[in-house]
């Protein structure tokens, strides 16, 4: 049996206070960035392939069903606003299209074929790396993904919470973050969607980091698409530049970047 699938080492849960419930699964959750730390020697292979293959004019690909393709959904989306990149570097990719996002789309994750047609609906190439997140390892619509990418010469990685999986089998560069049972028995959006999660992060921030988007501690290329983060504009611009308010502001106003503003400050 997965360790996913194992049952709750916690019994007769609806006869528990809610106290005792939040404390159960806070307790559970503690357990999961020890879990992601032993892991970092395989997150390193993958973030630095990624690193050099984007480097080299490639993408990532995030492929997943449910929860799992959810969590790379949102990490991909969040990175141009973030750190100004282009929407087609990142791809978040779920089982059952766009409708899956909000609603679970039955038997969509059941296909070993769709994951790679869905791949190719971008016009993936060599230069790419495609990671498969599915906690249980034996997601068919990841299977079929991975191996048609690999026979294609095409690097693979993974994000899984069961060691062993067909899923990682197909990876070149897997990551298996074992997390242990679930407070609820099989649920596996708790502690393993928390370990993808934090995996996601650690992955795409160290990526961007070493693509230069990051100056010292600073999100210098996001994307000013409300107040909040011009007011952020403006605060970086003065950290960086020792320039009084109404400078930096100015000096967003006419560059419409935190990068630009800064390097012609100090041109």
């Amino acid at each position: 049996m997965k360790i996913t699938e194992k049952e709750s080492p916690y019994r007769h849960l609806e006869q528990k206070t809610v106290k005792e419930l939040l404390t159960i699964i806070n307790n559970e959750d503690k357990t999961v960035p020890l879990a992601v730390e032993k892991t970092i020697p395989q997150i390193e292979k993958l973030t630095t392939v990624i690193i050099d293959k984007m480097l080299a004019g490639g993408r990532l690909f995030y492929i997943g069903a449910g929860t799992s393709g959810r969590l790379g959904i949102v990490d991909a989306s969040e990175c141009p606003p973030t750190y100004g990149v282009p929407h087609d570097l990142v791809i978040g990719i779920i089982a059952g299209g766009d409708t899956a996002i909000r609603k679970a789309v039955e038997f969509a994750e059941d296909s070993f074929l769709q994951g790679w047609l869905d791949l190719k609906e971008y016009d993936i190439n060599d230069k790419d790396v495609v990671i498969g997140i599915a906690a249980s390892g034996s997601t068919p619509y990841v299977i079929g993904a991975l191996k048609q990418a690999r026979q294609n010469n095409i690097t693979t990685g993974c994000i899984v919470c069961n060691p062993n999986s067909e899923v990682a089998y197909y990876a070149d560069y897997p990551v298996e973050v074992i997390v242990g049972p679930e407070v609820v028995t099989g649920s596996t959006r708790m502690k393993a969607g928390t370990a993808q999660k934090l995996t996601l992060n650690m992955i795409t921030t160290t990526t961007m980091i070493k693509l230069g988007r990051v100056v010292d501690n600073k999100m210098v290329d996001m994307q000013l698409s409300n107040n909040k983060l011009v007011e952020r504009g403006v605060k970086m611009i003065m950290e960086e530049t020792a320039c009084d308010f109404e400078t930096a502001k100015k000096l967003l106003d006419q560059y419409k970047s935190v990068r630009k503003a800064i390097e012609n400050y100090n041109a």
